[in-house]
This record gives C-alpha cells, sequence and structure tokens, in this order.
C-alpha cells in the first residue's frame, strides 16, 4: 500500500496485557528513527501520552525533534498517514493526516449518470468521466491507496464525486459502496491521461477481482 514507509507496533505490555510499555515504545521509536527517519506516533490513550512524552525526554534530543504525537485511530491513521509519507508530504502533513483520519466516514453521494466514458475537455478545461465501483468491499483503504498512489504520477488535479482523488481519507470517506457511480473530474496538463488511467483502475476492480 505504501512500500518504503516503515510501521512498527508498540501497543500492550510484554506479557500481552493490557497497557503501554515504556520499553517497547522505545524502542520502537528508535527503530523508526533510523537514517534520520522522521516519525509519527499513533497515541490513543492518556496512558500512550504519558509513556511517549516520557520516552522523548530520555532520547537523544536530535531524534526526539523528529517525533510527533497523533491522537489518532490505529487502522485509520496508520492507512493515512502511511500513503501521505509515502507520496513525499512532510512530518507535520503526515501527523495531520492521520489526526484527520478519526472524522467519521459518511455515505457517497449519488452522481449524475452518464455512458460511463470519458468527455473531451469542455469549455472549462475539465476532462469528465463516470464509473460505477464494481469491488465488493466497496472503496476501502486498499483501492483508495492504489487511486492516490497512481494520480501522483500525473500533472493533474483529479476529484471522484466532489473529493481529492489524490487523498486516501477523502476518498475513504465518501464510504463509496458496490455499484456506487463514481463521479470523475480533471484538470491540468495530463487531465486527460489521468482519467483514462482511474477509469481503467475503476473498470478493473483495482486488481480484487
Amino acid at each position: 500500500m505504501a512500500p518504503g514507509v516503515l510501521i512498527v507496533a508498540a501497543g500492550g505490555m510484554a506479557d500481552g496485557g493490557l497497557g503501554t510499555d515504556y520499553a517497547a515504545v522505545e524502542a520502537a521509536i528508535e527503530r523508526a528513527g533510523e537514517a534520520g527517519r522522521s516519525v509519527v506516533v499513533l497515541t490513543d490513550l492518556g496512558s500512550a501520552v504519558l509513556t511517549t512524552e516520557s520516552v522523548l525526554e530520555a532520547v537523544d534530543p536530535e531524534l526526539a525533534q523528529r517525533v510527533r504525537l497523533a491522537d489518532a485511530p490505529f487502522v485509520e491513521g496508520a492507512v493515512a498517514a502511511a500513503v501521505t509519507a509515502h507520496g513525499g508530504a512532510d512530518l507535520e502533513e503526515v501527523a495531520a493526516s492521520a489526526v484527520h483520519a478519526a472524522t467519521s466516514f459518511g455515505p457517497v453521494e449519488a452522481a449524475p449518470t452518464t455512458d460511463g466514458h470519458a468527455t473531451a475537455p469542455a469549455d472549462d478545461g475539465v476532462v469528465r468521466a463516470t464509473r460505477t465501483l464494481l469491488n465488493p468491499l466497496g472503496l476501502h483503504a486498499r483501492p483508495a491507496a492504489v487511486v492516490a498512489r497512481m494520480l501522483a504520477g500525473y500533472d493533474a488535479t483529479v476529484s471522484v464525486n466532489g473529493v481529492n482523488a489524490a487523498s486516501v481519507l477523502e476518498l475513504m470517506k465518501l464510504g463509496a459502496t458496490q455499484g456506487a457511480q463514481l463521479q470523475i473530474e480533471a484538470s491540468g496538463a495530463q487531465a486527460g491521461e489521468a482519467v483514462e488511467a482511474l477509469t481503467d483502475a475503476i473498470d478493473a476492480g483495482f486488481g480484487e477481482i
């Protein structure tokens, strides 16, 4: 989903019980911060925050400066942060994407029905197309990450049902289920190529069908 992004688990106690283990958190931060990497720590409870803050007071100050805490859900936060980092965002942007993942998902709005083919740029320079989502599990984290990574390679601004298609979080928040109509709009020098690549990926079920 986000090759090259290291995710290290540090939850729970050494004996497998609930809680936050200082040594585990310290080891995870030091491992994640190797080779000058920046680190975002996802914390969901007060004890996790306090433990992480204690660790940051004890580790090398240079490492501590490269660490940010994010009060974020583990699954959604990790997905959003990993894909954002893979896209080349800085530390603050990665931490923010994890925090914003806490936003609840809403139902997808119906999109206008068309013949499903991409149209030539209109007078406003926008290329448009509509596709039906085929994936049985809907537009979940994996296909959303595929879209975001794919579109990063085009000089174009693309939206799906009105949200930024380069954002995994925004795509997941659509809550699009199988059979939903996806309205695609793109502008920019490579708008046509981006729409063609996206519609092909949707038609192929993002490799899941």
